[in-house]
């Protein structure tokens, strides 16, 4: 109802409840500590909670734009 794109949704998870909002988001995110399921789902992964997951993801996909690209230190995209 916000008129907003699902590629412009970013989804960040780490169980099995977050898939269905991973599948549905144009820019999907495990988390580093995420189930197996989680991390094949999403298209991409981050550190770890106690590593800042979520922050490293919001710098590199939401801000990137606005601040110096964060390199995701433990995984691939």
């Amino acid at each position: 109802h916000l008129g907003i794109d699902r590629t412009q949704v970013m989804a960040i998870g780490d169980q099995e409840n977050d898939l269905t909002m991973l599948q549905y988001a144009g820019t999907s995110v495990a988390m580093g500590n995420a189930v197996d399921i989680v991390k094949a789902t999403a298209l991409h992964q981050t550190a770890t909670n106690s590593e800042d997951g979520v922050a490293l993801a919001i710098e590199r996909f939401v801000l990137r734009d606005q601040a110096p690209r964060a390199p995701l230190p433990c995984c691939a995209t």
